[in-house]
């Protein structure tokens, strides 16, 4: 039998972690895992004409990055009560629209918060869950908060 999955996006935010109770609700109704992706991007600025770029990041982004996805999964979990459900973490640098299509191939469902950390108050889908809408992988929901 063939593993069940749904990826959720997972950068932080309190839409973010909607969406991931949504998807351990779901997972456990699918007996399913759920992959819980996080996406970063470091920051480069201009160093000297002759030096090129340098990080502007702390220099354990990724530990960063890896705590908050921890803190967002634990405090998810805590909100549900199926500690049968499978939780992965994967974390990959790259921009958040195209590294969660990417991890979605072959997935069950992708699962996003309509907005991120970004963006205006009044909008009612961020950029990234907009442009998943118009070319995810497998079938998607968008869980709409606030």
């Amino acid at each position: 039998m063939t593993e069940r999955r749904i990826v959720v996006g997972g950068e932080g935010s309190g839409y973010a972690r909607a969406a991931l109770i949504w998807a351990i609700e779901e997972a456990h109704h699918r007996s399913a895992v759920v992959d819980v992706v996080t996406c970063y991007s470091p920051t480069y600025v201009p160093a000297a004409p002759d030096l090129g770029y340098v990080p502007l990041d702390s220099l354990d982004l990724l530990a960063e990055v890896e705590k908050m996805q921890g803190d967002v999964i634990e405090s998810a979990v805590e909100a549900t009560n199926h500690p049968d459900v499978e939780i992965r973490r994967v974390v990959k640098k790259g921009r958040a629209a195209d590294t969660l299509m990417t991890a979605a191939e072959g997935a069950d469902m992708l699962v996003v918060g309509n907005r991120g950390r970004g963006g205006f108050a009044g909008l009612r889908l961020g950029s990234v869950s907009q442009s998943i809408a118009h070319h995810s992988p497998c079938p998607l929901v968008i869980v709409r908060t606030g």
